[in-house]
């Protein structure tokens, strides 16, 4: 554990050190008088944007706080005050620090219990969805717009070879969204590792978890430092790699954003379940639907129970009809999923979201199921309980008449 603790400080130090360095070539697109910096190859900037943006969407608090720092040191006093939000004291000062916190949760956390790591690990994956929000819609296009700033009249096209005419309007039309949405797909991907370190129970899954992030992050910054074109060549790797991926983020990144959400608000307080429809995640694939789609289950006769989702959540409505059989409510100590009973076993259909804590009698009477049981730990805690002689306590109830169980 010291060495997966040790290797892991050395490589966010190496992080956050190639972070800074790569951003000093993103963030010298001008120079100290503002003046246009003409010393470089074309497309220089552009190929230099690319690895920043990307290296950004990895850890966009880091990176947006570090990218803000270089370019207020690299800008003469007398004009700081006109800098961005991100290039001000106010914000990349208490940034870093918080960063440095994270830093030292991850390399001293992988000692402490799980129960005391995982509300630091909550707090550090909100932090990571609302910076990740924020440099979507506020930092990558100042960057992109930078970038054509430094050759007045002539947009990126004509700084990557094309024939030098002033296509700012087409750049800002074209560019700056696809750029946001490559920033984007990659921040997805990024936020679903943080997902997977919040969902996992081991500390030393979280610190493997956390060393592959942070490595992904060194070889973009790093490859950007040493040759801009080559980063930007292994940027676009990952943003392929990123968009591939991009549905399986997305879903697991909106399962981990249902879960924090309903655990931050004691949300089980003020829920009552829908008297015919209730908003649940599949637990697995099935059929061609992937795992945690989340969606509506209803019951549309006595005997088919039927998930309406939309895929990423605004396009049209589908259906997924599940499988007729008896199904029941397993009770978790976090959490609380639909189960659907084969003979003596069970599989895990529907994963429900923390609110329907306490609510899974409700559930039996809306659906009609076949009662509630233990699972997961809680079903380990009451096999403890009745191995010392403790009396079981039955969480089961009969199913409801007339409606199939």
């Amino acid at each position: 554990m010291r060495q997966v603790t040790s290797m892991i400080k050395r490589l966010l130090r190496v992080a956050a050190f190639c972070l800074c360095a790569a951003a000093l070539p993103a963030g010298a697109v001008t120079k100290a008088d503002n003046t246009p910096s003409n010393d470089k190859a074309p497309g220089t900037e552009f190929a230099t944007a690319v690895s920043t943006l990307t290296g950004v969407a990895i850890s966009p608090l880091l990176g947006t706080s570090a990218y803000g720092a270089v370019k207020y040191f690299r800008t003469p006093p007398p004009k700081r005050a006109s800098l961005p939000w991100f290039a001000q004291p106010w914000f990349w000062v208490p940034a870093l620090l918080l960063v440095g916190m994270c830093f030292v949760k991850d390399t001293a956390g992988t000692a402490l219990p799980t129960v005391l790591k995982k509300p630091f690990d909550v707090i550090e994956t909100v932090e990571h969805k609302i910076s990740g929000l924020v440099a979507t819609g506020a930092f990558v296009p100042f960057v992109v717009a930078a970038m054509n700033d430094t050759h007045p009249g002539t947009a990126a096209l004509g700084s990557a070879g094309f024939a030098a005419a002033d296509l700012s309007w087409l750049y800002d039309i074209l560019l700056t969204p696809i750029a946001m949405a490559a920033f984007f797909i990659v921040f997805l991907a990024s936020n679903a590792i943080n997902i997977l370190i919040l969902l996992s129970p081991f500390t030393t899954v979280d610190a493997a978890l956390k060393l592959l992030r942070g490595f992904i992050l060194s070889t973009v910054v790093a490859s950007a430092w040493m040759n801009p074109w080559i980063g930007a060549a292994w940027a676009l790797v990952l943003i392929v790699i990123s968009y591939f991926i991009a549905g399986w983020s997305f879903r697991l990144s909106h399962f981990g954003l249902v879960f924090i959400w309903d655990y931050l608000t004691l949300r089980r307080h003020r829920f009552t379940p829908d008297g015919t429809a209730n908003r649940m995640f599949l637990a697995r694939k099935l059929g061609k639907v992937p795992a945690r789609t989340y969606g509506k289950l209803l019951r549309e006769e006595p005997a088919r129970l039927v998930l309406k989702y939309r895929p990423w959540l605004v396009f049209p409505e589908r259906r997924l009809e599940l499988a007729e059989g008896r199904y029941a409510v397993g009770q978790g100590l976090f959490y609380s999923e639909i189960l659907r009973l084969e003979g003596d076993d069970a599989r895990s259909v529907l994963l429900l979201p923390p609110r329907y804590r306490s609510h899974e009698n409700g559930l039996v009477r809306i659906y009609g199921f076949a009662g509630v049981r233990a699972t997961g730990l809680r079903a380990a805690w009451r096999w403890f309980k009745e191995l010392l002689g403790f009396k079981p306590t039955s969480v089961s109830l009969p199913v409801s008449p007339g409606i199939p169980g």
